[in-house]
């Protein structure tokens, strides 16, 4: 039997003597470094592999009740703006689900302010949100709201609106509205909801070619006046009445109602259960006279035309360079009405007249950069440039509504193609100037109608909400549209 190596090499050698101690702890030191060298090189290898073949990594944002997404934006949000975004007159997004007509198409606008339609409300960042929320609109002192007549948004803030001073110069000074709707179907009918919160009567809806008293003048749901007439009683109330129960002042400036020879100088209406001739002549299409009643909703309440103040509050446009002279002597609420040769209806006042929003492009050069230059203006005023209506028939034709319209109880329910077209007083769109408005060209797509503008001007002043601007659907303009002043 042949022996194992171990045993030959002790026969022939000897038996070998066993390692020190401190050999064994060397060599079980090099040992396990020459493991832990291939480990890491292996394990090298294995990461890479992985890395390479994992799938990119994905985050999700929660969105915020506007649509827009609570983190910062992806890097396609912070490319530059398309031509189109940069645009000053966009059209407006798609009108909501209530409204009856259909507005033209979108192009984003670039706006910071609050929105619907896929547009996201602005929280502000650093400065601007910490203005933003400081704010409030009781820090608006004193408003002025020039309205203009007949011109739907297309035409009176699009892009082929003729009025470059309107649509340029002074929208790149403050927010546009372009989802701002009247609420009716004649002027004075709007300019009375803005005053009141009142729905047309079948005369108010006709501009009141017979100046007679609303009768029974019954009591209806949401302080509605029920009845027939275009005069409001005196226990109507009104924005003017509250702000004389507060202290707070408001004027009318009319154009024309100063003008006319053997009429009166202020306060100008007819005389009860006459007709107005003014009213007539725009029914029949002849020449406007200088002024026409139903520009000046203020003489159809009561309360205005019964006191010994109407006379001094409702005037002429010749009264308001100097009453902007001072903080003191302007109105806390401010009115402001083109007479017809300027007020942008695309009728002229006579022949060889200019019309339409060229025409009132030009009032507007006069009277605004006046309303702006003033101490009032500068410290904490607001300026509203919108229109009383869209037209009710013809190309532009648009009855379109918006923020829980109301169905008016003085008005018959619509049939027919006016039942199709809409019962509203279509999409016109509106212009806010302030010092607290960041200037900039700023575009919101927020709905609102002129009993938001109501809304607004009463929550400005402390005041209760009037008629329809109490509406749960009616909301005043949103704080975000002054973040930037």
């Amino acid at each position: 039997m042949s022996l194992d190596p171990l045993r030959r090499w002790e026969q022939r050698f000897g038996a070998l003597p066993l390692p020190s101690p401190l050999v064994w702890a060397v060599l079980v030191a090099l040992f396990l470094g020459f493991g832990v060298l291939m480990g890491r090189a292996a394990g090298s290898d294995a990461v890479d592999s992985l890395t390479a073949e994992r799938a990119p990594l994905k985050l999700l944002v929660a969105q915020s009740a506007a649509g827009g997404a609570s983190s910062a934006p992806s890097s396609s949000a912070a490319e530059a703006p398309s031509p189109a975004q940069a645009e000053t007159t966009p059209e407006p997004a798609p009108v909501p689900a209530e409204s009856q007509a259909p507005a033209p198409a979108s192009k984003t606008p670039s706006s910071s302010s609050g929105s619907t339609g896929g547009l996201k409300e602005s929280s502000g960042s650093g400065k601007g949100a910490s203005k933003a929320s400081a704010f409030k609109l009781s820090s608006i002192k004193h408003v002025f709201v020039v309205m203009l007549d007949e011109e739907p948004y297309a035409t009176a803030f699009g892009p082929a609106s003729p009025a470059k001073y309107l649509t340029g110069t002074l929208e790149k000074q403050g927010e546009l509205l372009l989802r701002y709707y009247a609420v009716a179907h004649q002027g004075l009918a709007d300019e009375i909801a803005l005053l009141s919160g009142q729905g047309p009567t079948e005369a108010t809806a006709a501009n009141c070619p017979t100046y007679s008293e609303i009768s029974p003048a019954s009591s209806g749901e949401e302080g509605q006046v029920l009845g027939k007439g275009c005069v409001y009683p005196s226990s109507t109330q009104t924005l003017m009445s509250q702000l004389a129960a507060k202290h707070l002042t408001w004027k009318a400036y009319v154009e024309g109602i100063d003008e006319g020879a053997g009429a009166p100088a202020a306060c100008a209406h007819p005389a009860g259960g006459t007709t107005d001739p003014s009213a007539a002549a725009l029914m029949s299409g002849a020449t406007a006279p200088g002024y026409q009643t139903w520009r000046n909703p203020f003489v159809y309440f009561g309360s205005v035309v019964g006191s010994s103040t109407c006379t001094s509050n409702d005037v002429g446009m010749g009264a308001l360079k100097g009453n902007l002279a001072s903080e003191k002597s302007t109105a806390s609420f401010s009115y402001v009405a083109p007479g017809p040769c300027q007020d942008g209806n695309p009728t002229p006042c006579a022949t060889g007249k200019p019309d339409g929003m060229l025409a009132a492009d030009t009032f507007l050069q006069n009277v605004v950069p006046e309303i702006l230059a003033s101490k009032a203006y500068k410290q904490n005023g607001l300026l509203a440039i919108t229109v009383d209506q869209a037209p009710s028939s013809g190309e532009y034709a648009d009855s379109s509504s918006c923020c829980g319209q109301p169905k008016y109880p003085n008005l018959p329910a619509p049939t027919g193609a006016a039942a199709l077209a809409g019962d509203g007083g279509g999409q016109v769109g509106l212009l806010l100037l302030s010092p607290f408005i960041k200037k900039g060209g700023g575009l919101s797509q927020e709905t609102y109608n002129h009993f938001s503008l109501l809304a607004t001007v009463e929550e400005a002043f402390g005041l209760g909400r009037l008629g329809y601007a109490g509406g749960s659907e009616v909301k005043p303009f949103s704080v975000s549209l002054f973040s930037g002043g």
